[in-house]
């Protein structure tokens, strides 16, 4: 079920126009100007600011000439509200450095007084941005490639079949929560989001390798029994270990979604629910799948 609600959340993102991407991309991969602005004020203090009256303004913003480009358009940016409006930050199309400069300069005048320390432009441009997703892609297949290398050396083929099985479950669910959220809330995936994944995957698969020693343990010490019992002894030995393996984890990940700032929310969250998913897969799913494809194996 979770497999499938996440596939449906990755295909409506890639029919979604403004989309058109199985997860929301965001500046690292579509190149771009971020800007945040802080507000000289105390959270919660701050007046009232939607996301709608920001476009608006956006839109009537005059912006300096480049050469004989035409000014871009930012009616249609990305807006997001952060710490009760105490800070926005802006997803704009590539503005030279004075158009940046000339943006916040006319949102001080709108906004308020900003405070200086906590005004951040970031301008990355479309080519980078491609090789960045070029790059990420890329290193997600090679370590999905050499995990499965791994297992295959070190127990079989069924097993690190398996353990791509749970780890491309771990991903896909993942990766389904963000595509709802980039639906939902416009939550945009990064570079950072590229690397949770990576980080997931090597978490899920130590989780995996746990049990699969301990299940080739006991195929010796239990060998009159069928395999499906020899797994229930396994999952049995190891399940709290597992259980508190993840609580350690989860811990600190729950310390930065909570109190680590804006910058690495997104990124905490998404570590947390790899890890959560891949502790469930590690125990519920890459071992009750063992006894089918060992009895296929074995005939």
């Amino acid at each position: 079920m979770a497999c499938t609600l996440s596939l449906l959340g990755m295909v409506l993102c890639w029919l979604n126009p403004t989309i058109a991407a199985p997860l929301l991309p965001g500046l690292d991969f579509t190149g771009g100007t971020q800007i945040q602005l802080e507000r000289a004020c105390a959270p919660g203090a701050c007046s009232a600011l939607t996301v709608a009256q920001i476009q608006a303004q956006l839109g009537g913003l005059t912006l300096p000439q480049e050469g004989q480009d035409r000014s871009p358009n930012l009616s249609s940016s990305g807006v997001q509200l952060l710490d009760a409006g105490k800070t926005v930050v802006l997803r704009l199309p590539a503005l030279s450095p004075d158009q940046g400069r000339a943006v916040v300069d006319q949102f001080s005048a709108r906004l308020g007084p900003l405070r200086t320390e906590g005004t951040a432009i970031n301008t990355i441009g479309p080519t980078l941005g491609s090789r960045l997703l070029q790059a990420s892609l890329i290193s997600l297949l090679v370590s999905f490639a050499a995990i499965a290398a791994y297992i295959s050396f070190r127990y079989n083929g069924v097993f690190a079949f398996l353990a791509l099985v749970c780890l491309a479950h771990d991903v896909l669910i993942t990766c389904g929560v963000f595509a709802w959220l980039g639906l939902l809330r416009g939550v945009e995936v990064d570079s950072l989001f590229t690397v949770s994944l990576i980080t997931v995957a090597g978490y899920s698969v130590t989780d995996t390798v746990v049990v699969y020693d301990r299940i080739r343990e006991q195929s010796k010490s239990l060998a009159q029994l069928p395999v499906s019992e020899q797994v229930d002894v396994a999952v049995d030995a190891t399940l709290t270990r597992s259980l508190y393996t993840s609580l350690t984890t989860l811990l600190p990940l729950f310390g930065l979604i909570f109190f680590g700032g804006s910058s690495l929310f997104w990124f905490a969250v998404a570590l947390a629910i790899g890890i959560a998913v891949g502790s469930w897969s590690s125990i519920g799913l890459a071992p009750t799948l063992l006894p089918l494809f060992s009895a296929r194996s074995a005939r």
